[in-house]
């Protein structure tokens, strides 16, 4: 292997070729600093014949031309990597017959946020990788993008799995794994990787729009609290990160147990819980239960605030539930109905809301 820059050093580090040596990697592009230092990183380290690379890009076609532009980027460095690629588009998915859990149907409505866009853009990625046969998906997550995260979620209320933040690997769906293997790296290391490289890139004129609560936590809270309080902040909020990981490991052994005595039926968009083994379980471990249900399902999380949660458990843990059914509708259109012992979660597409019978 040729000499390698510092960036792509650490790249091999954090996530060595030979974990992906004979597999597909489908590596997430927007065209920014971020990911195309990510895919200049990991073409440089993978050994000749080792790995194949494929670059999935999605054109959210949120900023018009803009867009469009990024798209052609994405699609010209593929060519001059030599890489296969695979490109979205949100007036394809508005097209489709089945929505992301959280959108109205209405494109408008589908694209008016950040989470709506995220939702999008997961779906995309995963049914990807279920089309290629990727083994694993790799997007280009920072430091500095954990430490927004984390304080972002301090500032909104959180437990202890928002604390987390952004985990280094996940399952993404059965047989494919997430990876984000830039979690220790700081966007001034991805920068100087560029230039050293002469690499060129694409900047996303909304990330200057400080109507975005996570704009301005970027460019003024945290560069405030690093001049006026603690200027290694962003290691801090990292640090704090990895140890609520480590907290929600153990959480998460607790709450496998606690769910295999009593989810009783768990399908894509239907989950039944039999509530008796929850009255006398600790009511921490029955919220990061209900949590744990919301993450398998990807049902949406951005709107279920710690009050929402919070009224979710109750109602699972009611000793005494009305006999005739107790409903409440949560963000997402997710309908949660208590009758007698059993617990109903349903996923909706509409005000129709079915009843256990």
């Amino acid at each position: 292997m040729p000499d390698l820059e510092p960036f792509e050093e650490k790249l091999a580090g954090q996530w060595p070729p030979s974990t992906w040596r004979d597999v597909t990697a489908l590596v997430a592009v927007s065209g920014g600093a971020d990911s195309v230092a990510l895919l200049r990183g990991m073409v440089a380290v993978r050994q000749q014949g080792e790995g194949q690379i494929i670059v999935a890009h999605f054109n959210h076609g949120l900023r018009g031309n803009e867009s469009d532009a990024d798209e052609a980027f994405v699609v010209e460095l593929c060519g001059r990597l030599d890489l296969a690629h695979e490109i979205g588009r949100m007036e394809q998915r508005a097209c489709d017959e089945d929505s992301p859990p959280n959108a109205s149907g209405d494109l408008r409505s589908a694209s008016a946020s950040e989470a709506d866009a995220r939702d999008w853009r997961y779906r995309f990625l995963r049914e990807t990788a279920a089309r290629v046969g990727a083994r694993f998906v790799v997007t280009a997550h920072t430091a500095d993008d954990q430490a927004e995260t984390v304080l972002h979620r301090v500032l909104r209320g959180t437990g202890i799995a928002g604390l987390a933040g952004i985990r280094p690997y996940r399952q993404l769906i059965p047989g494919v794994a997430l990876v984000r293997p830039m979690l220790n790296t700081r966007r001034t290391e991805v920068i100087q990787y560029l230039k050293a490289v002469g690499q060129e890139y694409r900047e996303d004129s909304t990330n200057a729009d400080l109507g975005f609560t996570r704009n301005r936590i970027r460019r003024e809270l945290l560069p405030q609290i690093a001049d006026v309080y603690n200027p290694n902040v962003v290691e801090a909020l990292n640090r704090l990160g990895s140890m609520a990981g480590d907290v929600q490991a153990l959480v998460d052994g607790l709450v496998g147990q606690l769910a295999d005595r009593c989810i009783k039926k768990s399908l894509a968009e239907e989950v039944i819980i039999d509530c008796r083994p929850l009255h006398s379980a600790n009511a921490f471990l029955v919220r990061h239960l209900l949590i744990r249900i919301w993450t398998d399902h990807t049902w949406p999380q951005q709107a279920m605030s710690y009050d929402k949660w919070d009224q979710l458990a109750k109602l699972a843990t009611d000793e005494k539930p009305a006999k005739t059914g107790t409903k409440i509708v949560l963000p997402g259109n997710i309908l949660a109905e208590r009758t007698g012992d059993l617990l109903l979660l349903l996923a909706t597409r509409s005000d129709d809301h079915t009843s256990l019978s």
